[in-house]
């Protein structure tokens, strides 16, 4: 008899769609409540390029599917494998969406946690629902927020990024407008209306205008990135490594 190979598994974790000269990006990762997996930001990095390369493309949008944004880092691949490469590629998907031509907004709704705010700090603009909850949960892990730092820490204030970082406590879309996370916080119902209001507003920038604009405002955050990104990827890694850290991730894995 012959072996049955089995077929590959094709599933799609980020789609990608290109409407009225904007790149939409959605994660739709269900099983792990859209978590930065491998095979995600694989997928992600992927699409940022395509529409980088695009000339018909003048705006790229950051979407979720599901009830969660995104649930933070897959600590079942860290677990297994440790954090070395994982962290380097945070860092290189936060560059890629700092370095983009085009102007990047992110439509947030649902849980936010952990690493999943890195790609809120890397955002030119982040639109949040009023009542999406944020939290930067790794203090509760015996980790720190080491790699998504390098974003993150120039949008926050010194007090709100102690106050986030250390209690590892849940926020909401509203404070996180107040702390300079996000852009702007509205109702959910008006979620949809408000990206498509900015959408349509950074559509009237010339190609040139917007490209050299986000390069001279993206200019202190990639130099932090490239300055400081191989220091904070080899401090994530030792931690992830921890006994400390293990014990912790295993006894949230097994509650899940």
């Amino acid at each position: 008899m012959g072996t049955v190979t089995p077929m590959p598994d094709t599933t799609e974790l980020v789609h990608y769609d290109v409407a009225d000269d904007a790149a939409t990006i959605t994660f739709d990762s269900p099983h792990n409540r859209n978590a930065l997996s491998r095979g995600l930001v694989t997928e992600l990095m992927a699409h940022l390029e395509t529409a980088d390369a695009d000339d018909a493309v003048k705006v790229v949008v950051i979407r979720a599917e599901g009830k969660v944004f995104c649930s933070g880092a897959d600590l079942s691949e860290a677990s297994a494998d440790g954090m070395e490469e994982g962290a380097r590629a945070m860092v290189a998907m936060q560059r890629r969406i700092v370095a983009m031509s085009k102007p990047v907004v992110t439509r947030l709704h649902g849980a936010v946690r952990a690493g999943g705010i890195g790609i809120v700090a890397a955002s030119d603009i982040a639109i949040s629902a009023a009542d999406a909850t944020y939290a930067l949960t790794e203090v509760k892990l015996g980790l720190t927020p080491a790699v998504i730092s390098l974003t993150v820490l120039p949008r926050l204030t010194s007090r709100a990024a102690a106050l986030t970082c250390l209690s590892g406590e849940v926020f909401h879309g509203t404070q996180a407008a107040e702390m300079g996370l996000v852009t702007r916080a509205v109702p959910v119902a008006d979620l949809d209306d408000e990206v498509d209001a900015v959408v349509a507003s950074l559509r009237t920038g010339s190609p040139q205008g917007l490209r050299e604009t986000k390069a001279l405002l993206a200019r202190d955050l990639l130099d932090r990135i490239d300055a400081q990104g191989d220091d904070m990827a080899a401090l994530s890694a030792r931690l992830f490594g921890s006994d400390a850290a293990r014990e912790a991730m295993l006894a949230f894995l097994s509650k899940k």
